[in-house]
């Protein structure tokens, strides 16, 4: 699909919900470049910011497309090479059932909401990705965004609110649509690089000194590359050396000061904890490298431990859903125990610490799967409707928004598109949508081309 504008954008998808209805790093310069995060500090300390807790979001991106039928949009009715072999489970809340995959999460089903009329008109997974990270179309490079990520606007618009902790996370690295464009590498996210995968210590190399070296020692050298900095400044007329070298000193104390290094110590969290979002080995389809997870349950609960101490977003990279070939074995012996396990526990722990109303818990990835198994016992890419879960921040749990026709193939009424979704987000999170930023050609674009908070969710 060509790069549309905002309008062309909307009216695309109007067309499109009128043809269903009618078919029924380092810690600086290198990562972060955290310095750049500090910029407003000193205005954020003039207006008296609020010491409440502040929202944020944790979203679990379940990238390669997890299928509505085998998740929480089963077709019990349907033939069975639609509705495929795990049938559908009642949940707590009557008249919501989801698929047989799932009990525990249907066991909590009134803590957390589904939306089941997503749809978009991108079936490449880059390309998706995009309009589910930016609620912008793709570029010429569907690897690289064209627009600011959604938590690269949240680091623009709440930078100066936490110095001690980066406003946007990323467990364990960047995925397509999480970049921010042309709002620059300041607003990049913090990558922990290292997984939280299995029972042994956790370290995160951005907040590790290099081997050898002790703090002092660092601070020793650090002093004497100041020094050197000092003749630059000499010259620098403009001050720019100047007003870098303060902010770098604010970044330097975040990392050798306490509250990054205890957000990120997993090994912290008692092993009761830990063993409640479940430690399970990698899974890999047999024949396939584009379908298996790593042991990605322990990523979640580090995704807690970063909104419990402050930060505002989180992504957490749970890959890869890309069930083309034996999919229904991959959801079986892979994917849905595994998920139904870390899902609940999230759930479940961040509302015994009273953290889920303040934070909200968004599970999707970038499009559905086929309403029809394939020969391959898998199902391919399909944007033509999906689903997502969605718990805390203010939703009321037990409901269902939209519906999807008798195959899972379109939206049956009330579709929504990814933008809703953002503006759903950015609303819990105080994000001004119509906020401009000016793009690499001068002309300003908003947060978001189109989209409104769904409200049949609160």
């Amino acid at each position: 699909m060509d790069r549309l504008s905002a309008d062309q954008y909307r009216d695309h998808l109007k067309q499109i919900d009128r043809r269903s209805m009618l078919r029924a790093g380092m810690l600086g310069a290198a990562g972060l470049a955290l310095p750049s995060l500090l910029r407003w500090e000193a205005k954020a300390q003039a207006q008296g910011k609020p010491t409440k807790r502040a929202s944020s979001v944790i979203i679990l991106w379940m990238r390669g497309g997890p299928s509505q039928h085998e998740t929480w949009d089963p077709k019990p009715d349907a033939p069975a090479e639609i509705r495929g072999p795990f049938g559908a489970i009642p949940t707590n809340v009557p008249g919501i059932q989801i698929s047989g995959l799932l009990p525990r999460s249907a066991a909590i089903m009134n803590k957390w909401s589904i939306i089941r009329s997503l749809h978009h008109d991108n079936a490449g997974h880059s390309g998706a990705d995009q309009i589910c990270f930016t609620g912008y179309p793709q570029g010429p490079n569907p690897d690289v965004n064209v627009s600011p990520s959604c938590g690269s606007i949240v680091a623009k618009q709440f930078q100066d609110e936490n110095q001690r902790l980066p406003a946007y996370v990323m467990i364990p690295r960047m995925v397509p649509g999480t970049e921010p464009a042309y709002l620059g590498p300041a607003y990049r996210p913090f990558e922990t690089q290292a997984d939280p995968a299995s029972e042994g210590p956790f370290q995160v190399p951005n907040l590790q000194a290099p081997e050898g070296l002790s703090v002092e020692r660092i601070a020793g050298r650090r002093e004497l590359l100041g020094g050197l900095d000092g003749l630059r400044r000499a010259v620098d007329a403009s001050g720019t050396m100047e007003a870098m070298d303060k902010f770098q000193q604010k970044a330097w104390d975040i990392v050798t000061g306490p509250e990054a290094r205890k957000a990120f110590d997993l090994d912290a969290e008692p092993m009761k904890i830990r063993e409640r979002y479940g430690f399970m080995p990698e899974f890999k389809a047999p024949t396939t490298d584009r379908c298996g997870c790593p042991a990605w349950s322990q990523r979640i609960l580090l995704a807690r431990r970063l909104v419990e101490a402050g930060v505002r977003l989180v992504t957490v990279d749970l890959r890869w859903w890309d069930t083309h070939v034996e999919g229904i074995d991959s959801m079986k012996n892979g994917f849905g125990s595994r998920w139904d396990q870390a899902y609940t526990a999230l759930i479940e722990d961040l509302e015994q610490r009273g953290l889920l109303e303040s934070t909200m818990v968004l599970a999707w990835g970038e499009f559905g799967r086929t309403p029809q198994l394939n020969a391959k016992n898998g199902r391919d890419h399909w944007p033509g409707v999906f689903s997502a879960a969605i718990a805390g921040g203010g939703v009321q749990g037990g409901r269902v928004v939209g519906s999807s026709d008798e195959k899972g193939a379109y939206p049956k009424d009330n579709a929504k598109a990814p933008q809703d979704v953002l503006a759903t987000m950015y609303h819990h999170l105080g994000i001004d949508i119509h906020a401009e930023y000016y793009d690499r050609a001068g002309r300003p674009l908003p947060v978001l081309p189109f989209g409104k908070r769904i409200d049949e969710l609160f």
